[in-house]
């Protein structure tokens, strides 16, 4: 850490320290916690708003500012920077408080939030419409790769993996039933490449359980191995399975 850049890092003794320090000199509660790169450089505060995790904080090596995100269930819903570390300490407050992302914004305009944190307030359906939106968009893109846009239009086209969450790995297309990372895989096409059969995958880096020659049969064959009784996603992310 460059003590020049950070004096009252230096001074406190490391960032948690420093946003602690601040935060009484304001005259507000802050509940810091340890941050993922150590806690002379980052931290984290927390929420007491169910799903939504400690709002984190680390800082820039060459230049000072101070970058903070905003996690819940799985999905990025507020990120920016800052030099103020003022500023991070009221972010802090205003995310732990439950404040709406509008709100946040609206009192710190450093914060700013991407089309699928706005999609994330509307719920899960909206969630999974605007990536299968942004995957088609994707596929449109790779004319070189029609094979993949001939998976994305089929699988598009059957109901039961339009409701799941849809990403990409490799080109290999993974259906989820959380909207948030870490996925619940349920089920994963790869592609036809060179004049290769489609394959079924449990999960995008799996190893094939099914071959189908064309991608409507490829997405027959998923959607026969989905779980009974699945539904559309749901918010959050992956459960832990036995």
């Amino acid at each position: 850490m460059n003590s020049d850049l950070y004096p009252e890092l230096a001074a406190a003794g490391s960032l948690a320290a420093a946003l602690e320090r601040l935060a009484g000199d304001l005259g507000v509660d802050l509940a810091v916690v340890p941050g993922d790169w150590g806690a002379l450089v980052s931290a984290g505060i927390a929420a007491s708003v169910p799903g939504r995790q400690p709002l984190s904080v680390h800082i820039g090596a060459e230049s000072r500012w101070f970058g903070v995100s905003g996690w819940s269930q799985g999905i990025e819903l507020i990120t920016g920077s800052t030099a103020d570390l003022a500023d991070v300490v009221r972010a802090g407050v205003a995310w732990g408080q439950g404040g709406s992302l509008r709100e946040l914004r609206a009192e710190l305009p450093f914060l700013h939030s991407g089309e699928r944190a706005e999609a994330y307030d509307r719920g899960p359906a909206a969630v999974v419409e605007l990536q299968w939106r942004s995957m088609r968009r994707e596929a449109a893109e790779a004319p070189d790769f029609p094979e993949f846009g001939a998976l994305v239009e089929a699988a598009h086209a059957e109901r039961r993996l339009r409701e799941l969450y849809v990403f990409s790995s490799h080109w290999t297309l993974g259906f989820s039933s959380r909207t948030g990372f870490p996925f619940q895989d349920e089920v994963a096409i790869a592609p036809s490449r060179g004049g290769s059969p489609y394959r079924v995958l449990k999960h995008p880096h799996a190893d094939a359980i099914g071959e189908a020659a064309t991608a409507e049969g490829a997405v027959a064959l998923a959607v026969s191995l989905l779980p009974a009784g699945l539904g559309p996603a749901v918010t959050g992310t992956a459960e832990r399975r036995s």
